[in-house]
């Protein structure tokens, strides 16, 4: 089976797909934006396109404390089963930071697409941590009294 080339698929799905959401942006111009797994950008356009593009980027929540970054596999176009190649990152966040910059540098991906991954890595990884339960502790020292005594 050949592969179909990325400017056909995206005339087909540009108009209308599942991924497409329209919204109202300043007075009547329509905004499109997309959301696709693949999509680091959420911008509804060939060139950041998940489902066009041959190489792209993901980065998402994995599960408890962990970052799934997922990849394409330029070789396996014509097979959408093993397609994308997942790590999952367990790691402090400054070595997730280094796993994502080389997996993307190493591998000839698109430079803006290291910027958004990076971008996209921190919001992830902000989104998992746990806020600290509990009352806040008050500053138990007297106010200062400026001015007479």
């Amino acid at each position: 089976m050949a592969t179909v080339p990325g400017s056909l698929v995206w005339e087909i799905v540009k108009k209308n797909n599942c991924f497409l959401v329209k919204e109202f942006g300043n007075g009547s111009a329509k905004v499109q934006f997309s959301k696709e797994n693949n999509n680091l950008f959420n911008k509804h356009s060939y060139k950041y396109s998940g489902l066009a593009n041959t190489k792209t980027v993901s980065v998402q929540p994995g599960g408890k404390d962990s970052v799934v970054l997922a990849t394409t596999k330029t070789r396996k176009q014509n097979k959408p089963g093993s397609l994308k190649h997942k790590s999952v990152m367990k790691k402090d966040f400054s070595r997730m930071v280094k796993a994502v910059e080389n997996q993307v540098s190493d591998n000839y991906y698109r430079p803006d697409l290291k910027q958004a991954a990076l971008a996209r890595l921190s919001i992830v990884n902000r989104s998992l941590q746990v806020a600290k339960s509990g009352v806040k502790k008050r500053n138990r020292q007297p106010p200062k009294l400026r001015g007479r005594k």
